[in-house]
């Protein structure tokens, strides 16, 4: 009698197991922020970007990568960057381009820096950031 109660319980728990697939994880996004110039920043930012998709997966993690101050010449179109932007962002991942900075540097240079073509403008790098924290984002400035 014990075993055959063992059996109905071995089999009623493997029928609900395979009747209630695994839940999906929670998707996880991350807001990474770069407002330094220096390459090996640039290289950082883009690295952490790479492990997070290895990490995670595709589709269950969310990028965006927030460039202002000296940070936003990581999205000029003439950065040595351009193909790991070009791969990252194929892969999903949104690239923020500070207008306030955009701006400035302009004023700065007598000419306006042309953006790499997966760069967004947002009207502050800062204020990109706090709205996607609002929105869940875990902020990661590497």
């Amino acid at each position: 009698m014990r075993n055959r109660v063992f059996l109905l319980a071995v089999l009623v728990l493997g029928t609900m197991l395979y009747a209630c697939p695994p839940a999906q994880a929670a998707e996880t996004k991350v807001v990474l922020q770069i407002s330094d110039a220096t390459p090996a920043k640039e290289t950082l930012v883009l690295n952490v970007a790479n492990n997070l998709i290895s990490a995670y997966g595709l589709d269950h993690v969310k990028i965006e990568v927030v460039a202002f101050g000296p940070g936003l010449k990581l999205l000029f179109a003439k950065n040595p960057n351009v193909v790991r932007i070009q791969s990252l962002a194929a892969s999903g991942v949104r690239f923020d381009a500070c207008e306030n900075t955009l701006a400035a540097m302009t004023k700065q240079l007598g000419y306006k820096p042309k953006l790499d073509r997966y760069a967004t403008p947002v009207p502050a790098g800062i204020v990109q950031i706090v709205k996607l924290v609002h929105r869940g984002y875990t902020l990661v400035r590497p």
